[in-house]
C-alpha cells in the first residue's frame, strides 16, 4: 500500500477559501513587529494566508482584516509598503 503525502491546508484570511498551503501567499508580523510578504512561508512570526484574487488583497489591506488577524496596527506607509511585496510576490 503507498504511502499518502499530506498537503498542508490553508484558509484565505478574506473569502474563507481554502487551499494548498504553497499556493497562497503568507504575510507574517515577525517577532520586531514587521510586516510583510513571505513568499517562501518559512519566516518566523504570527502568519495570514490570501488567495491570488485582487479582491481579497484589496480587502485585507484597506478594510483592516489583515491587521485584525496579525493583531498590529499598520499605518498608511506600512500598508503601502505591504502593498509592494504583495505585487513583488505575485499577488496585483
Amino acid at each position: 500500500m503507498p504511502k499518502r503525502h499530506h498537503v498542508p491546508q490553508r484558509r484565505c484570511i478574506v473569502c474563507g477559501e481554502t487551499g494548498e498551503k504553497k499556493e497562497l501567499l503568507r504575510i507574517v508580523r515577525e517577532p520586531s513587529g514587521a510586516v510583510s510578504a513571505d513568499p517562501g512561508g518559512k519566516r518566523s512570526g504570527r502568519g495570514a494566508y490570501l488567495c491570488e484574487k485582487a479582491t481579497c488583497r484589496e480587502a485585507a489591506l484597506k478594510k483592516g482584516r489583515l491587521e485584525a488577524v496579525l493583531k498590529v496596527k499598520l499605518s498608511q506607509d506600512d500598508l503601502t509598503k505591504l502593498a509592494a511585496g504583495l505585487n513583488e510576490a505575485g499577488i496585483s
